[in-house]
This record gives structure tokens, sequence and C-alpha cells, in this order.
């Protein structure tokens, strides 16, 4: 599939059918995760695969009820160590969830290439998802997504309501 398709029909899905996922196709999507880069080569971020569907039931109330992400065969949760290395000045402690958008973003886009559908869901209770994965103290979670195939036919359907180009681009100065 050609790249500008993929970023072009990448949707969040919320309703996934049961078919597994062929080894070979999660094998080319974690590498696309596995070659993400970070700042610094530091590459902090580690992923937690969740397949069990008990664990996937339990993984609902923490995800704030969104029912769906149980649905798929794979939940993926993302996480990001605290590197206690400000690279960035401002930045700080933000550089976890910068690396760690790199790997899920590939994630995403690599999944989208294979059929696959997800879903970036930013609404859940890190605390409580720290402590159900008993995380290290310097670990968090920063991203958690569904991955599978999606239930419906035209899941990945061209954009729409976005902005124009000329809206969102701006030449050496901010205008409003």
């Amino acid at each position: 599939m050609d790249f500008y398709d993929v970023v072009r029909t990448r949707r969040s899905v919320r309703k996934y059918s049961d078919r597994a996922i062929p080894e070979e196709v999660l094998t080319r999507v974690l590498e696309a995760t596995r070659v993400a880069p970070s700042g610094s080569n530091r590459q902090p971020t580690r992923l937690i695969l969740v397949n069990d569907p008990a664990v996937k039931e339990q993984l609902v109330a923490l995800c704030h009820n969104q029912a769906f992400v149980a649905t798929a065969p794979i939940i993926v949760v993302a996480c990001g160590r605290d590197l206690n290395y400000n690279r960035g000045e401002w930045m700080g402690r933000g550089a976890i969830l910068v690396d760690t958008s790199i790997v899920v973003d590939h994630l995403t886009l690599a999944a989208r290439a294979e059929g696959l559908g997800t879903c970036w869901i930013g609404s859940f209770n890190g605390p409580a998802l720290k402590q159900f994965f008993s995380l290290p103290d310097d670990i968090d979670v920063c991203a958690v997504t569904p991955l599978g195939y999606p239930a419906e036919e035209g899941a990945f359907g061209e954009p729409q309501q976005r902005m124009p180009r000329e809206e969102l681009v701006m030449w050496n100065a901010w205008r409003a």
C-alpha cells in the first residue's frame, strides 16, 4: 500500500472482528515500532501486548469503560520510561510522551498498511493501569490502542472535515 494512501486513510476503528492477526502481520507491525526513532536514541518505550480475554475485560474499566477496546484481538499498552534526561529545556518529562507517541504512530500507520485498525486511546486511568501492570516507579502508561481487523467494511474512508492546508501551514511567522 502506498505510504500516502496509508496516511490519508488511517482512521480510529471502534468495531473489531474476532479474526486473528497472523503472526507474520503482527511481526511486521511490531518491527515498525522497533525501528521508530527516539530522542538521543534512548528508546524509552516498552509495549505490553494483551490478548488474554480476562485481562482485556479488566482493562475496559481502566479505559473509562470503553468496551470496544476489549473487542480487538490485542490491546497495546504503550509505556514510557522516565530517563531523567531533559534534552529540550522546556520539554522535560514530556519527552516520554513524545518518544512513545512516535512509536505508537509507527504502530498505527503500520497497522493500517496491513489492513488492521487501531484507535489511539488517551482516556484512561494512568495510575490505575500502572498499578494493574505493577509498573516500576520510572515507567508510565502513555497510550493504549486496540489492534485488530475492522468489523465493518469502509472503516478506512477518506478524511472528513479537515481544515484547508492554507489554514494549517504558516510560513515564517504566526498568523491568526
